[in-house]
């Protein structure tokens, strides 16, 4: 395993009391830039900035990329206009356009007119692409070569565009009007002979990403083929640029994260739990649980349906919680794996049949287990009258559950919402009500109570 030198506070500290930059600036340039950015966050306001400034100028680009939303808009107020310059010059394309994504309207527009012409035309190429498409995503910077040349002339072209270049994992072969042909290891333009042709190289199998493509597509490629980099294509063809594997990493867990809050009915955050402000921790949590309010409402409705019933066996009472909790449970473990099994690929929308049969199984089976469970408490509780309807209603709620939450989710991707919002408290709620209905329905007929 690799180490690090990692930075210590109280050193960073007393070095800056000490006025000691150079020596600063010479432990830091030491440091990964993660770890300078972890530090950063540490430090007060002043010494922050102090800490930045010293940096050379490319480590303060990638620190800088590594901070929080809420610290780099900081950090752009502080320093000076010369010197938003510079970060941004130093800043990779992508990581330019998600922190202009991430600023208001003004201040995106204020820091564009800082960029050269070459930068500037980039950045509005990059933010002319839908939110959230593989355009945003992209890096411009790559290395391609012509499938005519020689290996010789195509690493000679690699030592030099490779500098500046994002990754050169992969080269990747283009013909004069920069239509991707194909993209093709370094390893094998190392281990091939000099006078060989990069067209003899070439097997144009290859995965490629339209600019237009949602960016999960681009995770779902990353992890289906484990490659260091995709190539990313306009409508003709033309190679426009390529994502990287560390901005899909981030990408994979912002989607996990909002597939998280949405499973909890909550909207997805946009910084950190700790850094997102009280009120807007409200306004995200609070619709769903006012909607949920009202759809619960309909269960008190329900068991206000069977006052008689309840009246005449007070007994069926003790067993309700324990009746629809199950079917929430069941139903949120369905929900769960489903959402997972969809965001992942392992199942289409057209699996749906074929998932349905599986589940059908999986509930008798889990029903049947928790129902003598319950049948043996209800006997000894109750007797053997109110067991065989406690037993047989935990059977049809579990079954019941498991249906709604594996078909839920299905249901809102047909409607083109995130299936993610077949959360655990929805499918509760939705359980809840048909298990009031069918565990009183079934009481009223099998105890003889219907007028």
């Amino acid at each position: 395993m690799t180490t690090f030198p990692t930075p210590r506070l109280d050193e960073v500290q007393a070095l800056i009391a000490d006025q000691r930059w150079l020596d600063l600036r010479e432990q830091l340039s030491r440091w990964p830039a993660p770890e300078i950015a972890d530090l950063l966050r540490e430090l007060s306001a002043a010494e922050r900035m102090l800490v930045f400034r010293v940096l050379p100028r490319a480590l303060a680009g990638e620190v800088f990329s590594y901070l929080e939303h809420d610290d780099q808009y900081e950090l752009l107020t502080s320093l000076s206009l010369e010197e938003t310059r510079l970060l941004l010059a130093n800043l990779s394309p992508d990581d330019r356009t998600q922190l202009f994504e991430e600023l208001p309207g003004q201040v995106t527009q204020k820091l564009l007119n800082l960029l050269s012409p070459h930068d500037l035309k980039e950045a509005r190429q990059l933010l002319g692409y839908p939110e959230e498409s593989v355009g945003r995503l992209m890096t411009p910077d790559y290395v391609a070569v012509r499938p005519g040349w020689t290996i010789a002339r195509a690493l000679d072209h690699i030592r030099v565009r490779g500098r500046d270049s994002e990754t050169i994992d992969v080269i990747y072969v283009t013909d004069e009007k920069w239509r991707l042909l194909d993209a093709i290891e370094l390893r094998r333009f190392i281990l091939a002979e000099p006078t060989q042709t990069v067209r003899s190289l070439m097997d144009e199998s290859y995965v490629v990403l339209s600019a237009f493509d949602d960016r999960e597509r681009a995770v779902e490629a990353l992890r289906r083929y484990s490659l260091p980099a995709l190539p990313v294509v306009d409508s003709d063809g033309v190679l426009v640029g390529i994502v990287t594997f560390d901005d899909l990493i981030d990408v994979a867990e912002e989607e996990v994260t909002e597939d998280f809050h949405r499973s909890a009915a909550i909207e997805p955050l946009r910084g950190s739990y700790l850094e997102t402000p009280i009120f807007e921790l409200v306004r995200k949590r609070v619709p769903w649980l006012v909607a949920l309010v009202f759809v619960n409402v309909f269960s008190g409705a329900a068991i206000a349906a069977f006052e008689e019933t309840i009246a005449a066996v007070v007994a069926l009472v003790f067993f309700l919680p324990l009746l629809i909790g199950s079917a929430g449970n069941a139903g949120s473990q369905s929900a769960t794996l489903t959402v997972r099994a969809l965001a992942t690929g392992d199942i289409e929308s057209s699996d749906w049949w074929r998932l349905l049969a599986k589940e059908l199984l999986v509930a008798l089976l889990l029903g049947s287990a928790m129902a003598l469970a319950v049948g043996v408490l209800g006997v000894i509780r109750v007797g053997w009258q109110v067991a065989g309807v406690v037993s047989l209603t935990m059977m049809v709620l579990v079954l019941m559950g498991s249906l709604i939450g594996m078909s839920l989710p299905f249901l809102l991707r047909r409607l083109g919402l995130d299936p993610a919002t077949a959360s655990g408290p929805l499918v509760t709620s939705l359980s809840d009500i048909g298990g009031v209905l069918i565990y009183f329905s079934l009481a009223t007929w099998l105890l003889g109570l219907a007028n």
